[in-house]
């Protein structure tokens, strides 16, 4: 497995162990108390934050196909572009 597929799977497992957590709290009402509070937010962030990281890869992934055609065009037309060095003391 490559490590991007490692790291989405890895993702995952956070996002759903983040809220696994809120769950919990919720359930045995602990999140009511000033420290189940905060194993919320601090539960919630994780899966924010990785659940940012899955929409980052899928949105890399979706736009992949697009990417070679735009670097063919881009390729073929710096040829074109290139000017010779103008000496030091022209410029």
């Amino acid at each position: 497995m490559s490590d991007r597929g490692f790291l989405f799977l890895f993702s995952i497992v956070m996002i759903a162990a983040g809220l696994g957590a809120a769950v919990w709290l919720f359930a045995t009402k602990q999140a009511g108390t000033v420290d189940g509070l905060f194993m919320l937010l601090t539960s919630l962030l994780i899966a924010v934050v990785f659940g940012m990281y899955v929409v980052y890869v899928i949105h890399r992934a979706m736009e992949a196909p697009a990417r070679p055609a735009q670097t063919a065009k881009a390729t073929a037309a710096a040829p074109a572009a290139k000017r010779a060095p103008t000496p030091a003391a022209q410029a």
